[in-house]
């Protein structure tokens, strides 16, 4: 975000809730939200009468689910279930919170996307954007083919290897080991990658995504509140956000890099840090190159260097910037980009176990899509 006013407040993170992950039938989206939403009030020590700004994303309805959980907020917003939203809504509490427009904001999740036999693409998609569609018709029925077809174009004009696209699952899957919330958690090899089965070559079943059912939830205040409770606050100090819309139905000749240079440039413009002062990241990784492609959008390495930058092991833990220290989409769960929030605040604050990044003081999240989105978490203001 632009250089913040004196008249604006920081903002930071108070609490953080989330369900286990992977196949609960028992229970719908509204559920899974209003359990992962106590489960941040307990952290941050709250009642459900101190939030009064409510966003919502893929929970189907603001009401129901406000009425289920005794709310009558200030502000209210639900979003599509889309996973560049999880970036969005964040920079919206921020807004919400330095207009004055609410006080405490409560960000919800809920996702029941497995026990509902949710599928990604086609014309029965109801999570994707829909702005594939027009090439429906010929085949092109699914968010993967649309990636797949971005990393032929890299392999084809950098000399990129599936061997070094290898490292990002292999890295996510070692992180999801040390993690107990992880659905997926068995390490696995680079024999054992390039095995896996084409699902649209070069992507192989090991570069998607999981889905599962899981619930996530946020809650934001300034920085006056964010002093009295009872965890270390994890501030927002910065963010920014682009889009690339035009002619966005097939997939980008640049891979969103001029939208990702301009968004990074935006965030670290008006901080006192910069890309290599980042003890960590959180890469939304639908599929595998969209972190290959956010690496070099968002400046950590440059164009096409990205598949040695990730093969020399720079995305593990012990490495200059470990990733997805969760697992990530490709192995935690994919929660589309909530549970990297998570991730992030957690880092933070020092609790991650043994997946725990020494003395993380900065995070930076970032999503590569039609909507890109950029948010630098850290210890302070």
């Amino acid at each position: 975000m632009p250089a913040k006013s004196q008249s604006a407040p920081s903002v930071a993170v108070v609490g953080v809730g989330n369900t286990r992950y992977g196949l609960m039938p028992e229970y719908d989206a509204y559920d899974l939200g209003v359990i992962a939403l106590k489960q941040a009030l307990d952290d941050a020590n709250l009642s459900i009468d101190s939030i009064d700004g409510l966003i919502l994303s893929r929970v189907p309805d603001y009401q129901r689910f406000a009425e289920m959980c005794g709310m009558n907020p200030n502000y209210t917003m639900t979003t599509p279930g889309h996973g560049r939203f999880a970036g969005i809504c964040v920079q919206t509490a921020v807004a919400v919170l330095q207009a004055g427009l609410a006080k405490t904001v409560a960000l919800v999740y809920g996702n029941n996307g497995k026990s509902a036999g949710q599928r990604y693409g086609g014309d029965t998609d109801s999570y994707g954007s829909g702005g594939a569609g027009f090439w429906f018709p010929y085949g092109m029925t699914s968010p993967g083919a649309f990636h797949a077809l971005m990393m032929q174009s890299h392999m084809t004009r950098y000399g990129t290897t599936a061997e070094q696209l290898a490292h990002i699952p292999m890295a996510f899957r070692y992180h999801a080991s040390l993690n107990p919330q992880a659905v997926m958690r068995q390490t696995f090899d680079l024999d054992t990658y390039m095995d896996a089965r084409y699902i649209c070559e070069p992507l192989r079943l090991l570069d998607y995504c999981l889905i599962n059912d899981g619930g996530v939830a946020l809650i934001l205040t300034t920085e006056d509140r964010a002093r009295d409770g009872p965890k270390k606050p994890v501030f927002i100090r910065s963010m920014a956000q682009r889009s690339a819309f035009v002619d966005s139905t097939f997939p980008p000749k640049d891979f969103w890099y001029e939208p990702m240079r301009s968004a990074a440039a935006e965030t670290f413009a008006s901080i006192d840090v910069n890309q290599s002062d980042m003890d960590a990241l959180m890469i939304y990784d639908n599929f595998s190159p969209t972190v290959l492609f956010s690496l070099e959008g968002f400046g950590y390495c440059n164009a096409g260097e990205g598949g040695a930058f990730i093969e020399s092991g720079q995305l593990r833990m012990g490495g200059n910037f470990p990733t997805n220290t969760s697992g990530g989409h490709l192995s935690e769960s994919y929660m589309q980009g909530w549970a990297l929030q998570l991730e992030a605040v957690r880092q933070i604050r020092g609790s991650c176990g043994e997946r725990q990044v020494k003395d993380a003081r900065h995070v930076h999240y970032m999503a590569a899509a039609p909507v890109i989105t950029s948010i630098v978490y850290g210890e302070e203001p």
